[in-house]
């Protein structure tokens, strides 16, 4: 009985390589580790599929055991995964499913984890150091990450630290289309971005862009030898009068936040909105945002918040159609950086 040829595929005219056909399709493949179950199940209903049944356990000596209950031989894997607290057992949790994914042979994984630990530790600031960031990606990569996907990095040199591709997502388009619907025309008229610090004015300037709103800077200095410890200096730019629209990338323990929003009200603003990608809101974060400078918070849900973190004048927003979108992307080899205007 002969055996049935591969079908070749000649066609160079659409620039396509010449090769082999295989019968075989790409499946794409979701799971999830145990840090935002929730967000996960977002992420599959956008794309229209479920997570793949796995079994979680943590023993009574603080070992994780993970296992995917179903094959995904030849699979292209997305593990999601956010670094919120606790961020160590979660690191932990998706090193050990990169490596079960790896031994049960799938064919391409990629780490979807919208918060990126540790992205604060990008660089030295003071001498023996460590650059944390960087482990992280050196673990990943090792554990078996073919590929990262994040939001709103930190810093951006962070992509560089991964030795194979690195999706950079950002949060904008779904902050600003909230910002569009839910701003008066009035408020439009009096709105300034405002970047919390020097390191964030390149993002602060796009907002300004896209809102065709002023910039403001605020210059503060932290002391390297108190964490989460700051002191404003000097606002650059006009905010008397002004809508003040604070963006940032994450909010921690709100002291950043509240010393801004207090010193853009002590130099005459009328309002104060603060909208930012990762709401890790470490305590004493949410009382520290009810403080009367600060008149709304908005964020999105890259993080799970517990009821007792959410307090009147907070608004999370979905992150999860854009993720599922990028994944989207990533699986039928398309573009993630249409998805930003060429800008990711």
């Amino acid at each position: 009985m002969a055996r049935s040829k591969n079908k070749v595929d000649l066609d160079v005219a659409r620039g396509i390589a010449p090769g082999i056909v295989a019968k075989t399709k790409k499946r794409l493949v979701v799971a999830s580790g145990r840090s935002h179950e929730a967000l996960a199940l977002d992420v599959t209903r956008a794309l229209g599929t479920q997570l793949v049944p796995t079994e979680h356990r943590t023993f009574a000596s603080g070992e994780i055991l993970t296992r995917f209950e179903v094959s995904i031989r030849g699979c292209d894997v997305f593990l999601i995964q956010t670094f919120g607290p606790p961020v160590n057992e979660w690191l932990m949790e998706i090193l050990i499913m990169l490596d079960a994914a790896k031994r049960a042979s799938a064919k391409r994984i990629t780490v979807v984890a919208p918060y990126y630990p540790y992205s604060r530790q990008d660089k030295k600031g003071r001498g023996r150091e460590p650059i944390s960031a960087r482990l992280v990606a050196d673990l990943l990569r090792t554990a078996g990450a073919d590929r990262i996907m994040s939001v709103d990095l930190h810093a951006a040199q962070i992509q560089g630290f991964f030795d194979g591709p690195v999706d950079h997502l950002f949060a904008k388009p779904v902050l600003l289309d909230y910002f569009e619907k839910h701003l008066t025309a009035e408020d439009r008229a009096k709105l300034t971005v405002v970047s919390p610090d020097t390191g964030r004015v390149r993002v602060a300037d796009t907002w300004s862009d896209s809102l065709d709103a002023p910039l403001a800077i605020i210059h503060k200095r932290r002391d390297p030898n108190v964490a989460n410890q700051v002191t404003v200096n000097e606002i650059v730019g006009h905010v008397e009068g002004r809508v003040c629209l604070l963006v940032d990338d994450m909010i921690d323990t709100g002291g950043t936040i509240v010393k801004a929003a207090q010193a853009l009200k002590k130099n005459g603003a009328e309002r104060v909105i603060v909208a930012a990608t990762h709401a890790i809101f470490s305590d004493p974060a949410a009382q520290r945002l009810q403080d009367p400078s600060v008149d709304a918070v908005v964020v999105t849900d890259s993080i799970p918040l517990p009821p007792e973190k959410r307090f009147p004048g907070l608004t999370v927003l979905p992150i999860a159609p854009l993720l599922a979108r990028a994944i989207h992307e990533v699986f039928e080899d398309g573009s993630v950086t249409s998805m930003f205007d060429g800008a990711a």
